[in-house]
Formats: C-alpha cells, structure tokens, sequence
C-alpha cells in the first residue's frame, strides 16, 4: 500500500493549485478537506490575483480569506457582465455647488453584502471660503480640506470635529497624502512654488522648499511613497473645459509649451529626507533632465518608474524614468536613469494619462483611449465615447472613463494575456454631476 501523503506535504502541494483545484480537492476525503480549508492557501490565492489585498480582509461578508476571494470573484464577474441589476446609482444630496474632489474614509477596499445607500455621516461647519481639495487617510479616520484661501483642516472622520488647521501665505495647488513607513505625513503644493510637509493629524510643518518661485505646482506620488514628482502647474495638459468643449488641439498644446524652455517644469523629490529634514543639507532632489515637462504618473507595479510628458519643441514626447536613491552613511543621491523614450503621433493630443502595470501607459485623446507601450508601440485604441472624455481610472483589473455627457466606459484587462490586453465591456449612461467623473474601480 502506497504511503499516505501527511497534512504538511499535502499544504505544500495545494499550494501550487488554483481555487478550482483545491474546491475539488475538498471533495477527496477528511484530511484533504481540512487542508484544502487552510487560511495561508487562500491568503497566497487571494495576494496572487489581487496584489492590493495586503491586510487581512475584515469586511462584511469576507470575514475569512477563502470568503474574501469568493466575495470578489463575485464582484469581477459582475463588473466583467455588466448587469443592470448590479448597479446602484444615487445622487449626492445637500451641496449647492459643484462637487470638485472626493475621498473614501473607509479602510475596507469592499463590502460585498451592502447596497449603496448614500446616507449622510457628518457634515463640517460652513466655511469662510470654498474647498478646493479633500484627501482622507482610512488608517486614522482623517479627512483634511483646503479651501480657495490655502486654509487646512484636518477631522475626525467618526464625529467630524476638527483636529487642527493651518494657513498656508497663498492658495493651495496641490496636495497629496503620503503614507511613508516611518509615519504619514501631508505633502502641500502652494501657488508661490513652495512644497510643504507636514505631520498628521498635527498638521505641524517640518519642511519646505521653494520648488518654482512663483509658480503653482502639482504633486504625484510613487505607489510606495518614497518620491513625489514636482511639476508646475501652468505646463499641465489636463481637461480644460470651455464652452462644453474640451480644449485639446495638438497647436494649443504646442502653444501651452512656447516661451518656456528656459525653466525647469520637472523635479523628483526622496520623500524621507522631507518628512525628516537635516539641518545642514536640503532635501534630496533632482531635476529631470527635459525640458518642459507636462503631465506624469508612476508605474503601480514599479517602486519608482516615471513617465512624463513633456516637449522636445517639435513633438509632445513620452520618457520614462527608473530613480534609484544611492545611500550612503551620511548622504543619498538620486540617480534618474531613462529607460525609454518615444514622440506621439500627430493625431494623438493627450490630456489624462495613467500607467498599468510596468509597461504599458493609457492616455485619452479627446473622446479616445489609447494604450502605448513605454517604448511606443501603440497596442489598443478605443473610440466608444461619443463626447470628450473627462476623466479616467485604471487598476490591476479594470479601466473606468468618462465622458463630457456624463457617460461611463467600463473595461476590463484580460490576465490570461502576457501582454496587456483591454476588453471593452458596457456603456453605462449619466447621473447628475455637472461633470462626470471617476473615482472608484465599483
């Protein structure tokens, strides 16, 4: 008779098995059940398919990792079908105003068994001037706002009283929130080129550099926190809206470049020194070496590849960017290699652009998606939008767009695929925004 396998052999052969597998498996006896159970092979199912999940997935109806993958296998399909029965869509009531930016409290990525209800938790005090800016960090239930005149806020997200605040001398231009190892912190753009850092929920600053005298910036975060890219603003080629159009002629974007050549547009900054400032050296940074640098965004599946848009003078140009940060006992330098650079065409004229992957950049082009390799190889366009699309969204499992009409486009990547490939899958129409956005993969 033939040795039985023990529970020990048994897990580390399951662990090469997909959840179809380890379902029949279940099925053969008592002991292959029990193993097939186990937490750490669904645990390594779910971090192999879904990257993201990295916390234990306590969410309503996903209280086991086995759960948690069933839960959102589920939840693909039905995004994948597009059923009408699977959408909820309600209006946010209460705001006179148009809605410019939106933040999720939550830590939970889902909740698999609630139906959206839209129900009010709190509202913060009527302000003395509008918010232009809203970021939320989940882990601590804390929003921060900034309004027109650069006054920061930061609440408690459970009660909506207020923590601190802080006044920045001018308007705020960007902010982003950053998540570092070593502690989270705020990083905050303002309209005289200045970057400040800041502690949460203090909001007490322990930095800032003058980036662009005088000049507002934007700030784009690495996926892992380590590098913020500083841009100026008045170079940025996104959406501009005039008349119900969308401003996107390849001439006025050549024009947006003009008289610029003699000013740096493109600077990367080494968050830690940043958040931890030496007194007897600046903060790690170094500017990229193009010249009037446009839109950017990191590669999610690289710890610190760029890609940025910038022009040559005669062509709108795509570079990419591998940053290294070389340490030694008492110094960090920044090596910013590039990996790759190619011109767009002529009929392409961009105005979002996001990354997948660690190869593979989206851009929207007026009412088209485009997909180009970092080396520009051109792979997918779509043309499903009947106006010009506004806004767009792209993770590890689908691409959301939408458009002026207040329209959605849902796709979905086939993994099956080695080299990315988008199916387009349903059209769903307008709600009651003034412009239509995007700012969830549900």
């Amino acid at each position: 008779m033939a040795p039985q396998l023990g529970p020990h052999e048994l897990l580390h052969v399951f662990s090469f098995l997909e959840a179809r597998d380890l379902l029949s498996a279940a099925q053969v006896n008592k002991v292959w059940n029990e193993v097939s159970m186990s937490t750490e092979l669904w645990r390594q199912l779910c971090l192999r398919r879904w990257a993201s999940c990295r916390a234990f997935p306590v969410v309503l109806g996903a209280q086991t990792w086995r759960q948690y993958y069933f839960c959102r296998s589920e939840l693909e399909f039905r995004v994948e079908s597009g059923r009408p029965q699977d959408f909820i869509c309600k209006a946010i009531s209460g705001h006179t105003g148009t809605i410019d930016q939106l933040a999720y409290v939550s830590p939970h990525e889902y909740r698999f068994d609630e139906r959206a209800s839209g129900t009010e938790i709190w509202s913060s005090p009527e302000q003395p001037a509008p918010l232009v800016n809203l970021v939320a960090y989940p882990q601590l239930q804390l929003v921060v706002t900034v309004d027109t005149q650069g006054l920061i806020m930061a609440w408690k997200a459970e009660t909506g009283s207020e923590w601190a605040s802080f006044s920045l001398p001018s308007s705020c231009s960007s902010v982003e929130t950053c998540d570092h190892p070593e502690g989270p912190f705020l990083l905050v753009a303002c309209d005289e080129g200045t970057l400040y850092t800041m502690t949460v929920p203090q909001l007490q600053v322990v930095s800032r550099v003058a980036v662009f005298p005088h000049t507002p910036v934007n700030l784009t975060c690495s996926p892992d926190k380590q590098w913020v890219f500083v841009s100026a603003q008045d170079s940025d080629l996104g959406p501009k809206l005039k008349n119900g159009g969308l401003i996107t002629s390849r001439t006025q974007i050549s024009a947006s470049f003009k008289d610029r050549s003699h000013r740096h547009f493109g600077r990367v900054f080494y968050t830690q020194p940043l958040a931890h400032p030496s007194e007897d050296r600046p903060p790690v940074s170094t500017t990229l070496p193009i010249r009037k640098s446009s839109s950017a965004c990191w590669a999610p599946d690289e710890a610190a590849r760029l890609m940025v848009l910038h022009s040559d003078d005669v062509h709108l140009v795509i570079t990419t960017f591998e940053l290294k940060a070389n340490k030694s006992r008492d110094r960090v330098n920044i090596l910013a290699q590039q990996l790759a650079s190619f011109p767009l065409p002529d009929s392409v004229t961009p105005h979002l652009m996001q990354a997948h992957g660690s190869q593979t950049i989206l851009l929207t082009s007026s009412s088209e998606l485009v997909l180009f390799t970092i080396h520009g190889l051109q792979l997918m366009a779509f043309q499903d939008h009947q106006q010009p699309i506004t806004s767009l969204w792209a993770d590890a499992d689908r691409v959301i767009t939408a458009a002026l009409d207040l329209s959605l486009r849902v796709y979905v990547w086939n993994k099956k695929d080695t080299s990315p490939v988008l199916k387009s899958c349903y059209h769903l129409l307008g709600g009651s925004h003034r412009w239509a956005s995007v700012d969830s993969p549900t």
